[in-house]
């Protein structure tokens, strides 16, 4: 199983490519889509989904995980990293990949045993799960993390929400198949 994690950002973007084979993690691929700050909003979020699209037609994820929304001390980034979670929302969706997301502090307390491990710790865990030899660029430090987070929760949860899923798709017409993501996104982000 492949998982694409991806660390929201309206700059700098981090994404990372896991695989599982049974109980074993591998590192597949990392990077960071780098936008330049002094575009408009429109235009980075353009770039960043062309380029997302690209990263998951190259490496054909069966999963992305993303960081669940969390409250920002500055609601103007707030609302930015906002736009940029539709971004990946939508690439992802329309790339028909299954979409997990997980709190921060489940993603630290997953990789260190800590949900208030600081970003170096978080890092070099990542290093040391995916036998890396060097540390990769934060965010795509973050977006590898999601991904191992992803693939050590549940690993049958995931083959078992794709089935479903595509059950579903089988059975329920499309606009009611997608009224229905829409209520459990809804209930999701109110948990």
């Amino acid at each position: 199983m492949i998982v694409l994690g991806i660390d929201p950002g309206t700059r700098n973007l981090g994404w990372g490519v896991v695989h599982r084979a049974g109980n074993r993690l591998s590192h597949v691929a990392h990077g960071v889509i780098r936008v330049r700050a002094e575009d408009s909003l429109s235009a980075r979020l353009s770039e960043i989904a062309q380029r997302l699209d690209e990263v998951i037609a190259a490496h054909k994820p069966s999963c992305g995980s993303v960081e669940q929304i969390f409250f920002h001390k500055d609601p103007q980034a707030a609302a930015k990293l906002g736009h940029a979670r539709g971004v990946i929302l939508l690439c992802l969706h329309r790339a028909d990949v299954a979409l997990r997301e997980h709190a921060p502090a489940r993603v630290k307390r997953t990789l260190t045993g800590n949900g208030q491990a600081e970003k170096p710790q978080v890092a070099q865990m990542v290093k040391a799960v995916l036998g890396l030899s060097a540390l990769p660029p934060s965010d795509a430090a973050d977006a590898l993390a999601l991904a191992i987070t992803e693939l050590r929760l549940d690993p049958g949860a995931v083959a078992r929400e794709d089935a479903r899923k595509s059950n579903l798709r089988k059975k329920i017409p499309v606009h009611l198949a997608e009224a229905l993501a829409r209520t459990q996104a809804r209930r999701a982000l109110s948990k």
